[in-house]
């Protein structure tokens, strides 16, 4: 029988049998092979008002956002009424570091070079990545 877990739920589920085999405390040859689009760490990812704002570089580039997204529809008039007053009594910085414009790349190499090193950093563990064609 086969599963399919994501690491993270894997973890949750099976606490010890994924200390065993991620943290290289077991004992024996394991071979693993992960789906390259079912670990995706953006899989389902939908940006937030705030990640919107934390893109901006001014104050009136964020509260043109705002605008957007209530008038998509896409945030509350009140959210954006609060968010509004945030930004105007507290800046951009209140929000967080500003995200660079390749922020999302750089965080999904990050996550694949933790979990290459992770895999190498196993002894008696094998992966492969395969992509569903």
């Amino acid at each position: 029988m086969t599963r399919t877990y994501r690491i993270e739920d894997f973890k949750e589920k099976y606490p010890n049998l994924a200390r065993e085999i991620l943290d290289g405390e077991g004992e024996g040859d394991l071979k693993i092979i992960f789906d390259a689009s079912y670990i995706d760490p953006w899989k389902g990812y939908l940006p937030s008002a705030i990640d919107y704002i934390r893109r901006c570089k001014t104050v009136e580039e964020a509260l043109e956002v705002l605008d957007y997204l209530v008038k998509h529809e896409e945030l509350s008039v009140e959210e954006g009424v609060r968010l509004r007053r945030i930004l105007e009594e507290k800046g951009l910085e209140y929000f967080g570091r500003r995200k660079e414009d390749d922020y999302y790349y750089k965080e999904a190499r990050k996550f694949w070079r933790t979990l290459n090193r992770l895999l190498r950093g196993n002894a008696g563990l094998e992966a492969r990545v395969e992509e569903k064609d």
